[in-house]
Formats: C-alpha cells, sequence, structure tokens
C-alpha cells in the first residue's frame, strides 16, 4: 500500500554498501520499519530524509513487515541539536526510549505530538534535562508504568509521602520505615506531579536546583530499568558527554 504521512526518524541502521534501514514514527501509522534505498550515498534524495531526528513528510510503500521509502521532503531538521553534541546526546535518548517502549503499527497520536515537542524544544535552547524528565513520564504512562505519584503505593494514604520505593513503583508514607525506597527533596515531589499532568508543547521556562535534577534522574533512570527492564546505550552516552558539561 502507497501511503504518505509525516514522521520523525528515531532508528537507522546501514545496510549492505549504500542503503539504510530506517525506523519512523509517525502520528498516522505508528512505529514502522522502511528500506532506504541508496541513502547512504550522498547524492542521494533519500540521504538527508533518512538522518536521525529528521522530521520530514514520508511517502512510502507499507507493509506488515518492513516497507520501502520512496520520497521525503524535510519539514525541520533540527539544525541547533546537530551542531550541539549535548543536544545531539538528549535527542538520542528520546527517539531510542521511544523505539524501545513502544510496539510497531501501534498509532499513538499524543506521544507523537510529545516527542516532536520535546526535539523542537530542545533545538530551541529549552532545559533538555527537564524536557527528557517530562517525556520519560509520559511515555511510561503510555506504556503501562506510571509511577504511583499521589498517595501511598503500599496503603493508599495521602500524607507523609516522602520517600519514593523504585521496586514497588511510587511514593511510601512513614508507615513503612523498613521499606527500601529514597528520601525525595520536597522539590522533586512536586515537580515529578507537575511534569505529569503537564503537555510539552504548552511548556515555558522551568528552573529547577541541580540537585533535584540529579535526584530525579536517578529516580527515572532506576524506574524505568526496573519496570521496563530496558537498557539505553544513549544513556551511557549522555553520562559520558555530561561529564564535560
Amino acid at each position: 500500500m502507497l501511503a504518505r504521512a509525516e514522521g520523525i526518524v528515531i532508528k537507522t541502521v546501514d545496510y549492505g554498501e549504500g542503503n539504510k534501514i530506517i525506523t519512523l514514527f509517525t502520528e498516522k501509522y505508528g512505529k514502522i520499519t522502511l528500506m532506504a534505498r541508496g541513502a547512504k550515498k550522498t547524492k542521494s534524495r533519500l540521504s538527508s530524509v533518512s538522518q536521525l531526528f529528521s522530521y520530514s513528510d514520508y511517502t512510502f510503500f507499507l507493509t506488515k513487515s518492513m516497507g520501502t521509502l520512496k520520497s521525503g521532503d524535510i519539514i525541520q531538521s533540527f539544525t541547533k541539536i546537530q551542531q550541539d553534541i549535548i543536544k545531539t546526546a538528549y535527542a538520542a535518548y528520546l527517539v531510542e526510549l521511544t523505539d524501545k517502549m513502544i510496539e510497531k503499527h501501534e498509532p499513538i497520536p499524543f506521544l507523537y505530538q510529545q516527542l516532536l515537542s520535546a526535539l523542537k524544544q530542545i533545538d530551541e535552547g529549552k532545559d533538555s534535562e527537564i524536557i527528557t524528565r517530562i517525556y520519560e513520564l509520559k511515555i511510561l504512562e503510555i506504556s503501562g508504568y506510571r509511577p504511583v505519584l499521589n498517595h501511598c503505593v503500599l496503603c493508599d494514604a495521602h500524607d507523609h509521602l516522602k520517600r519514593f520505593s523504585v521496586i514497588h513503583g511510587g511514593l511510601i508514607c512513614d508507615h513503612h520505615p523498613n521499606e527500601s525506597s529514597v528520601v525525595l527533596q520536597e522539590g522533586t515531589i512536586k515537580l515529578l506531579r507537575l511534569f505529569e499532568d503537564i503537555d510539552i508543547r504548552r511548556i515555558g521556562n522551568i528552573h529547577v536546583k541541580e540537585s533535584t535534577k540529579s535526584q530525579m534522574q536517578f529516580l527515572m533512570r532506576s524506574f524505568i530499568e526496573h519496570h521496563a527492564g530496558i537498557q539505553l546505550k544513549s544513556q551511557h552516552f549522555l553520562d559520558q558527554i555530561k561529564q564535560f558539561e
């Protein structure tokens, strides 16, 4: 079936001497895999639209397995992301997380819009780490791994919620002192709740203390690894790059 859709390249794999296999995340068809013949060649008309992070209007033959990319017109190339290694590292994490967490051929329009907006915000210079934390919470909820943030995950209490248990999947109250957990900064709890509700398309500038950022990063990484069971190559790359900030 010949199809057309806007999409974001979330994965590329070299295939043979001149070809690429690309994974697109589209609003209309979800995640799809396409063969881009000749895309590795510099003069190929598919070269630019098959680059990682490319946001383009694509025409392709769609099948249940691997389709074929016919053409594409770039809508936005996210130049600043490509020119900044820190932005590149965050963007690479977002697209790899998306690829690992969603199934093929399952349209998720809201998540597609959140990813597109996240890349735009990073490209425009918004705080990449904050954008990443918000997106993580969105994809966790959609994937069925939403952390419990409004009551104790063990007894449903709504008071004295000062700790987070990765194993149990959310906040726990002081009635469970022997449970393995992380004592949270007050700002961490407030921001987790805010980030869960906020739409990336509508965020302004959010200023967060570095200590709070570090705690949120630790919690989200631990939570994703434990509950989703995935470890991302881009996460290690991001860690290495951040050492030089």
